[in-house]
């Protein structure tokens, strides 16, 4: 027998539970719906010492942002975890862990939900799933020896987890360079892939640079002004760190320390003498671009910052000019596994999103949705949350996602209103309470 509610809400992570906050203080009855465990991809998908990029203080959760004693510090993977199941705790959400949505149809005005623990329909749906969800490795992973131990960089943990020898880290998006600092740090020799991710200064002129962002009204900047709002959401973010209280990922720095930088992985092959195994890597020479440019949107954004203070008359400390600490100088563009000790390797390439279980045409040749600021135009009262980009940079974090959940709450209201002019007999707002 089918069960029916006002709002179902897919996926009980932050941006899930933010939704049900929303809905709850506006007193429309909803379920939430989570395959897993609530705060479970921060628990399965993060390695050990894993942090936030972003100062505590960007937590704000609706109706729960960041109490703790260090507004300024990074939480760790634990403290995320506990973060979420506290905001859980505090309102009580009408979630049903271990569900998993495998269909979701338009039938009319209504919306059909299968799951694993039987069918449901809706009136209005919420997508809260995030957009990564399968791990994203080239083919060129096919091609690797099979003693070469690969792991996703969801998979990793902690440099013991792999064997003796050297690593190879392919992908230098914010997993990429934490993940070879930490293998770094423990004395673990890393070749790392370097790619095209810009980076960021972590403070500069006697402030972290999130909070002169903040100041600048940079994360309140929708998508559709940003300067490059057709390629931002796809786009990879800026790498730093809040390890150790926060500091600049550089590159140039780790390579004085010897770690071995490559440019691009562009395939395997073998070597002559062993034709039946491919041993050698073969890398594009895009090294020197690849740091050049990583650099220069450093500077950009420390250029901005500089008009920022000048512009408000902002007594500022002056930071000496950057200069880099190491230059490529001729590196090989092969390399030879076996002579390099290379016994495993982390592709930090990303995700891919994965909506197949959504079945209304509502997305782009990319499995993007089409939505105007997490609203659906082509199927009422589908709406989308949490997506990176959504409407603004913190979409996808703690940080932007209660303007978003408040703004959808409101949205859905005036239509659950709408259907409360005759309340049908399916209605049980009761059970959930106000």
């Amino acid at each position: 027998m089918e069960q029916h509610y006002p709002v179902i809400v897919v996926g009980g992570g932050q941006a899930g539970l933010s939704m049900s906050y929303c809905l709850k203080q506006r007193g429309i009855a909803h379920l939430v719906f989570e395959k897993h465990k609530i705060g479970h991809s921060w628990r399965e998908y993060r390695w050990d010492s894993f942090c936030l990029v972003t100062p505590n203080w960007q937590c704000q959760l609706p109706g729960f942002p960041y109490a703790g004693d260090d507004p300024n510090g990074f939480m760790v993977k634990d403290e995320i975890v506990q973060y979420i199941e506290a905001y859980a705790a505090a309102f009580d959400p009408p979630v049903l862990e271990g569900i998993e949505v495998r269909h979701l149809r338009k039938e009319g005005d209504r919306f059909s939900i299968s799951t694993t623990s039987g069918d449901y329909t809706a009136d209005q749906v919420v997508v809260a799933t995030g957009g990564y969800h399968r791990p994203k490795i080239p083919a060129i992973a096919q091609q690797l020896p099979a003693s070469i131990q690969q792991l996703h960089s969801s998979q990793y943990r902690n440099p013991e987890q792999l064997p003796n020898g050297a690593v190879l880290v392919v992908g230098t998006g914010q997993s990429g360079c934490q993940i070879a600092e930490d293998l770094h740090l423990a004395g673990r020799q890393v070749h790392l892939c370097v790619g095209g991710a810009p980076r960021s200064p972590r403070r500069y002129r006697g402030k972290d640079v999130v909070e002169w962002l903040h100041e600048m009204g940079y994360y309140d900047l929708p998508v559709d002004q940003h300067p490059q709002k057709e390629a931002v959401r796809h786009k990879a973010n800026h790498y730093v760190t809040g390890r150790d209280g926060g500091r600049e990922i550089d590159l140039r720095q780790f390579a004085l320390e010897g770690m071995r930088l490559h440019g691009r992985l562009k395939q395997v092959g073998a070597r002559e003498t062993f034709p039946q195994e491919n041993r050698l890597l073969y890398f594009w020479d895009d090294l020197k671009q690849n740091l050049d440019y990583a650099d220069e949107v450093a500077e950009s954004i420390k250029k901005t910052i500089d008009g920022y203070i000048e512009k408000n008359g902002i007594d500022a400390p002056v930071d000496p000019p950057f200069r880099p600490v190491w230059e490529p100088s001729d590196e090989p563009l092969t390399l030879d596994l076996e002579a390099a000790n290379i016994t495993s390797v982390i592709w930090c390439t990303g995700y891919l999103s994965d909506f197949r279980w959504i079945e209304i045409p509502i997305f782009d040749g990319k499995g993007y949705p089409g939505h105007e600021r997490g609203i659906v135009p082509g199927a009422r009262g589908l709406y989308f949350l949490g997506l990176p980009w959504l409407y603004t940079w913190g979409s996808g974090r703690f940080s932007g996602i209660a303007r978003d959940a408040q703004y959808l709450a409101e949205h859905i209201l005036s239509r659950y209103k709408m259907t409360q002019a005759s309340p049908p007999s399916y209605m049980n707002v009761a059970a959930f309470g106000s």
